[in-house]
């Protein structure tokens, strides 16, 4: 008869007790711990790791400046809001009433809100070169639907082509330059 061993975890058990990434988690890509410690949801001080996204990266290797990485991030974050991101289920608790002018909206429901974003994520691509450019396409799928950059240059490229990496990393250089300039944000940073 075969006996069976119960596997206890290496190392103390408790509380306190950091959990670092998995290998397969590591293998996705680069994982840091915070510089300093934040409130769990219990309100306790915590050090999480985090995912390094490609804005940071790119930042820390000195290809893009700060204005650059706050151009993205900016987009980025109107990306979210509009609900733009490839996979997602709809949010049934916040349709959207019809259209009628007896239905009064204030500026801070969702749908108007997520109106709002998508106008502005459409004028920022408008901005570097429409959805069918380089830029564009960078922009959308690498900063917007969070996908690596190699991912885009073998996968979806330009207009179905494949570009290399450094070719990649240029365009999305490009991009993120035409996009700081579209925000001002050079000048918000200097003042």
């Amino acid at each position: 008869m075969a006996r069976h061993h119960s596997r206890r975890p290496p190392g103390p058990v408790g509380e306190n007790v950091a959990v670092a990434p998995t290998a397969e988690r590591r293998n996705q890509g680069l994982v840091e711990r915070l510089e300093g410690p934040i409130a769990d949801e219990a309100g306790r001080p915590a050090r999480p790791y985090r995912a390094v996204d490609t804005l940071a990266a790119m930042e820390r290797r000195g290809s893009i400046t700060a204005g650059m990485r706050q151009a993205g991030e900016d987009f980025r974050a109107r990306f979210a809001t509009a609900q733009l991101d490839p996979l997602r289920a709809p949010d049934w608790s916040r349709l959207r009433v019809g259209g009628s002018s007896s239905n009064f909206r204030t500026a801070d429901e969702p749908g108007l809100r997520i109106e709002g974003a998508r106008d502005a994520v459409w004028r920022a691509i408008l901005a570097v070169g429409g959805i069918a450019s380089p830029a564009g396409s960078c922009l959308w799928h690498v900063v917007g639907w969070e996908r690596s950059l190699k991912e885009w240059a073998l996968e979806q490229g330009w207009s179905g082509r494949r570009v290399s990496q450094e070719a990649a990393s240029g365009i999305l250089i490009a991009a993120l330059g035409a996009l700081e300039a579209y925000f001002g944000i050079t000048a918000r940073l200097r003042s």
